[in-house]
């Protein structure tokens, strides 16, 4: 047999992120009530006793699904269930003889690393593309008005029957599940972080949906000045910049605008966006939570009641 040909370290890196990721990545094929393919869509098997995640929007509200594997085997998969505003949800094979992928964080993800994804664009299984990580904590709005919190954004090219496939690191971990591209642009895409992922996906597995609150703002995580993070003797050097605070929302009701830095929560400095999301449990829903801001450079303490959503 003759040796594989030597590769450059760049291509070698990601060879072999994908040889280590690529068997646990499946398609999903959604059929209508008359049996019919639905579309088709890409997920991620990420445990050893076969349990899928993929996208909401890939599976939700179809009455029978399929779900084929590398080594083309093919299953009907138990939808577990869905959580629409993180555009995840979680399938269940009726086999433990499965790949697995190893999974990753994506909160500790940087601006510039190098990321992949892999699916089934079009169809075609196991296309592969690359690129780097372009900003963490976006919030994404979909074309049914939903808003999308805690968004990687990357440039790795995606096609329609991407989403619900991972989007791996360099040692071929999963950090993030592939949701979007936007729309005309191009080299923007979307993956939802992989901690806020695994986090839903045990909310569904354990009740069937989840439950939680909400404080309807939009934001992105962002770096602050080192001098910044000096002064306010801060753990984290990161904080959110509020976006956007909706109108008639607990953000709004607590005096909170576009502009201003959310510094902390509940007693806990924040890392970014997904840790905000984690923290918004459902047993804060109703109750005054503490907070801190940065508004015009000024530190700001207050109160914020989250809603049940």
């Amino acid at each position: 047999m003759s040796a594989l040909p030597t590769l450059d370290p760049f291509s070698e890196l990601v060879a072999n992120a994908v040889e280590r990721a690529a068997p646990a990545v499946v398609g999903v094929r959604p059929h209508d009530k008359s049996g019919r393919p639905a579309g088709f869509g890409s997920g991620v098997i990420y445990t050893p006793d076969g349990y899928v995640l993929t996208n909401s929007h890939v599976v939700s509200g179809v009455p029978a699904l399929t779900v084929s594997l590398s080594d083309s085997r093919t299953y009907e998969a138990v939808l577990i269930g869905d959580d629409p505003d993180t555009d995840t949800a979680v399938l269940r094979l009726p086999t433990s003889d499965v790949p697995h992928a190893e999974i990753g964080s994506s909160s500790t993800l940087r601006v510039g690393q190098l990321v992949i994804a892999i699916g089934n664009p079009l169809a075609y299984e196991a296309t592969v593309t690359s690129g780097i990580v372009s900003a963490l904590g976006r919030s994404l709005r979909t074309s049914s008005g939903r808003l999308v919190e805690s968004v990687i954004q990357t440039d790795a090219p995606l096609n329609p029957g991407n989403s619900g496939g991972p989007l791996i690191d360099a040692q071929g971990r999963v950090v993030g599940i592939n949701t979007a591209m936007a729309g005309r642009a191009q080299g923007i895409s979307f993956a939802i972080g992989i901690d806020t992922a695994i986090d839903v996906a045990q909310s569904l597995m354990r009740d069937g949906r989840v439950r939680r609150s909400r404080l309807k703002l939009a934001g992105q995580t962002i770096a602050l000045d080192r001098r910044v993070v000096r002064a306010l003797d801060r753990k984290h050097p990161n904080a959110i910049l509020i976006s956007e605070a909706f109108a008639n929302g607990p953000a709004a009701r607590a005096g909170l605008s576009a502009g201003e830095l959310l510094l902390a929560f509940d007693g806990e400095e924040l890392s970014g966006v997904d840790h905000l999301h984690r923290l918004l449990t459902a047993d804060r829903a109703g109750r005054a939570v503490p907070i801190a801001i940065l508004r015009q450079g000024k530190m700001i303490h207050t109160h914020i009641t989250p809603e049940a959503t």
